[in-house]
């Protein structure tokens, strides 16, 4: 029995923001590795001038700093021990919860579980930390493992050993999840008519897609081990 930590993030999770889209993701690993890669997500960052607490995310993504985020790109690629799942909604704009007797929130755990599922074996144990965003995370992490462990039937607690809120700019692996999610959200963004986008952005998203052997715009056979993408779907857009 392997035990495993999965660092999960979120990009435009709010209802109502300027985005047509939204995703969940999670970076995960085996526990004994963790402390192994980020040291080595810190050597990145030293080997490009960056201090080890700064921290790496999609939106301070920039042409000066291009290198370290292809290092970081793809030292996550490299190694084999670490490995993505990514869930997007693409027309967020567009549910419809009242038709389907549900709340935004209720339907936001719904995806959550959603994302991980696919990669939980009932023969394993798995710690999972979510990004703090605000005051509610201890809840938000309550909740979330309420619903993992209800929809898994772990009622003796042994496969979800806890459902934990951490701060991203403490956590080095977290910071490859921001990235992933990012740039996965990026690809599938609308923009509006006359916003420039980032070409330092988009040729990030080429390297991922150069790497993963995958477009970023379609889900993956559900058995891909190093960066699964999942693009949802609503049941008649509700």
């Amino acid at each position: 029995m392997t035990e495993y930590n999965f660092y999960c993030d979120e990009s435009c999770h709010l209802e109502h923001d300027n985005s047509n889209v939204m995703v969940l993701g999670a970076v995960w690993c085996p526990k004994e590795k963790r402390h192994e890669i980020n040291e080595r997500i810190k050597e990145i960052k030293a080997r490009n001038g960056i201090q080890p607490n700064a921290e790496l995310k999609w939106t301070k993504v920039s042409p000066v700093k291009k290198q370290v985020y292809e290092d970081l790109i793809n030292y996550f690629f490299d190694e084999k021990d670490l490995h993505f799942r990514g869930l997007l909604i693409p027309h967020k704009d567009e549910l419809k919860h009242l038709e389907f007797n549900q709340t935004h929130d209720e339907w936001y755990y719904k995806m959550y579980f959603s994302m991980l599922k696919a990669m939980l074996l009932p023969t394993e144990k798995y710690n999972i930390f979510i990004d703090i965003k605000d005051t509610h995370s201890s809840q938000k992490a309550q909740k979330l493992q309420e619903v993992i462990r209800n929809s898994i039937y772990d009622f003796s607690k042994s496969i979800i050993k806890q459902v934990k809120p951490i701060r991203s700019d403490e956590v080095q692996i977290m910071q490859i999840t921001d990235v992933l999610i990012g740039a996965f959200g990026y690809k599938n963004r609308q923009f509006p008519e006359g916003e420039k986008r980032s070409q330092t952005k988009a040729e990030l998203i080429q390297l991922i897609q150069k790497r993963s052997g995958y477009s970023l715009e379609r889900s993956t056979l559900l058995r891909e081990d190093k960066c699964n993408l999942f693009v949802w779907k609503a049941r008649t857009n509700g």
